[in-house]
């Protein structure tokens, strides 16, 4: 059992690198269908199942420190060479997906709560309004919810369970999707030509410096940089003031590292070799951390509530599946709509670099919007269940 935050860190990064040097390496079809960054949140989401890593202070305070430091880092630096104007036309499309899957989740409550009402403890209702609130836009929502409806603790742990299980496999869903994009767009018979193109224009413009040597300046450059951006995000983030209690800390902390990294993208700074590379660097490291809260183990407590959290994942997919294929829509614009409002500002951009990194501002500004109405659509579903 791992007590020491620094050997807790060490592992993850141990596994990450195997991993990475294996799926690089490695000539079998495996990775093709299990890509290395699926396959580090499952290593670790089981070494946190079987106990490896203990619920230690020093541990915490590890994961809550590196994962700090390198969220608001890792977003700065994919946002280099990033070209807002290029992909500022595809918000429409985006708006209207992510609003698609809120009212999915909530309809997947409602749904969910009538066929298995009698299984339920007392006031599951509230516990099911606060899971919506962070479904719709992360966890901060939830325990707002928890406040505002003054949900039971007993109840409201069944939520919690949900939260992390449910949408721990959610996550890891989506991640593992994102190799099968070109099928799935050929199924929904989409038209991906503007995002092709934008991929082709920056894959263009890397290879005319695909010859700039990656040393040992130009590496120290950007991570100073990027660190000492996710700092000074993190204390002006502290020195702001909450909105609504929805825009907290993190969400001006994310804000400010994503406008410096656009802004740098028109500068000099974005023919600095080597951003891509440091920037994967760090999202691995970020999922492992991730996956290592993600504890398997409540699998077999409260079945119904988790049996409950995957209907309505279940009947979410659904509806996105259905409506991909009704109005043509990609697999990016799906995946990143969902992981908006269940994952939010943490999931949602990553996974949008998963795709390419120049679409990572839609999938902040998606997971914003949720920060932004989460609560609400979880004051929604407490009237709808509160009626039924």
């Amino acid at each position: 059992m791992i007590q020491d935050g620094i050997m807790y860190v060490s592992v993850l990064l141990v596994i990450t690198a195997v991993i990475a040097i294996s799926e690089k390496r490695s000539r079998s079809k495996f990775f093709k269908y299990v890509p290395g960054i699926v396959l580090i949140y499952l290593v670790c989401a089981l070494l946190q199942t079987f106990g490896v890593f203990a619920d230690s202070e020093s541990n915490d305070t590890a994961y809550g420190t590196v994962r700090g430091v390198l969220l608001p880092a890792m977003l700065m630096l994919m946002l280099l060479h990033c070209d807002l104007r290029k992909i500022i036309r595809l918000g429409p499309k985006m708006l209207g997906a992510f609003f698609a899957a809120s009212i999915s989740i909530v309809i997947g409550f409602t749904l969910t709560y009538l066929l298995l009402k009698g299984f339920y403890a007392t006031d599951t209702w509230k516990a099911f309004a606060a899971l919506s609130a962070s479904w719709t836009g992360g966890s901060a929502n939830m325990v707002i919810l928890q406040d505002i409806l003054t949900v039971p603790e007993n109840i409201f742990g069944y939520a919690l369970i949900m939260d992390t299980v449910n949408y721990s496999f959610w996550v890891m869903f989506m991640f593992w999707l994102v190799p099968f994009a070109d099928k799935f767009n050929r199924w929904t018979k989409t038209n991906t030509t503007y995002l092709d193109q934008v991929s082709a224009e920056l894959s263009a413009a890397e290879e005319e410096n695909e010859g700039a040597r990656i040393g040992f300046v130009e590496m120290l450059s950007l991570l100073a940089l990027a660190i000492f951006i996710s700092a000074l995000g993190t204390k002006i983030g502290n020195s702001l003031p909450e909105l609504g209690t929805a825009v907290n800390s993190t969400t001006w902390t994310i804000i400010f590292a994503s406008v410096v990294g656009i802004v740098l993208a028109m500068t000099k700074v974005a023919r600095v070799p080597g951003s891509l590379e440091l920037s994967k660097v760090m999202l691995y490291i970020v999922i492992a951390l991730i996956a290592s809260h993600a504890d398997f183990s409540q699998l077999f407590q409260a079945p119904v509530y988790i049996i409950s959290g995957f209907m309505i994942l279940f009947f979410h997919g659904i509806v996105m599946f259905l409506l991909a294929k009704l109005f043509k829509l990609d697999l990016f614009t799906m995946g990143v709509a969902s992981l908006a409002n269940i994952g939010g500002v943490a999931s949602a951009p990553i996974l949008a670099g998963a795709f390419h990194r120049s679409l990572i501002p839609i999938g902040i500004l998606m997971a914003v919007l949720g920060s932004l109405l989460g609560t609400y659509f979880g004051i929604l579903t407490a009237n709808i269940l509160s009626a039924l």
